[in-house]
């Protein structure tokens, strides 16, 4: 069998550009270009280890400290830490993903039994694939940040009684209970908190006139932090997975 120690070496450096870039990008790093090529090139030598008579635990430890090496190049000493781990996270989910695609066109089954097909994907569906994962990978863990960086405990009391949920602060929800001037948590459509007594909030969103079903509350604990408001009662479920509740904007300068 062959092997073109140009052509593998070409490959380590481009994977290792795309993680690094990646990286880069999810954490919103300073780091040059520059330095991201540099340490990419850095990593592509080590491919030259295997050519080195070592037991699986020398290589294993020697990558490491390949790692940490390529991880300084690249990014230097500011958020070490995070960078190395980030590192790591994302090229185990490359590589996973990558796994599972070439397992998936290389095997076919026959009952409980596989065997090799010969249509495993090429270098160049892999360098395709990789960084529209990553483009993926990137703009999802970002967006996920910004929704994190939102979210808040809330506990809403009511004749004593305690309900934990989960809020998104929204700077949209500019609701107010014209009769006691409070703002107003708006409640999924999907959680159950009794109330015994109604009223009705009227609303105006763009354009649309509306109504929502509202009631007292004792108070409101947003992160530990005490608030007064009115809770509003949501007809739809949110479009945010995992959100019980929106915060109002009124509530941004004490969070």
């Amino acid at each position: 069998m062959k092997v073109y120690l140009d052509l593998v070496f070409f490959i380590n450096v481009v994977f290792d550009l795309f993680i690094l870039s990646a990286v880069k990008l999810v954490l919103k790093s300073s780091s040059s270009w520059r330095r991201i090529v540099l340490g990419g090139i850095f990593g592509g030598c080590s491919i030259f280890l295997l050519f080195l008579s070592l037991s699986s635990l020398q290589l294993f430890i020697i990558k490491i400290i390949f790692s940490l090496i390529l991880i300084f190049i690249s990014f230097g000493r500011n958020n070490f830490f995070y960078n190395f781990i980030y590192f790591y996270l994302i090229s185990i989910s490359l590589g996973g993903f990558l796994y599972l695609l070439d397992i998936s066109f290389t095997y076919q089954n026959s009952g409980v039994l596989f065997f090799d097909s010969n249509l495993g994907l090429n270098l160049l569906a892999f360098l395709v694939i990789s960084p529209i994962f990553l483009f993926v990978f990137v703009k999802e863990k970002r967006r996920f940040k910004r929704m994190e960086g939102l979210i808040y405990s809330v506990v809403v009391v009511k004749n004593g009684k305690k309900y934990s949920l989960r809020g998104l602060l929204d700077t949209g929800n500019q609701l107010v209970d014209p009769y006691s001037k409070k703002c107003v948590l708006l409640i999924n459509a999907n959680v159950l908190i009794p109330c015994r007594k109604f009223y009705y909030i009227p609303f105006l969103a763009l354009n649309k006139r509306g109504v929502v079903k509202a009631c007292g509350v004792d108070y409101v604990l947003v992160d530990g932090k005490r608030f007064n408001c009115v809770l509003g009662f949501s007809k739809d479920k949110f479009a945010f997975s995992g959100v019980d509740c929106i915060i109002p904007n009124q509530f941004k300068e004490d969070l």
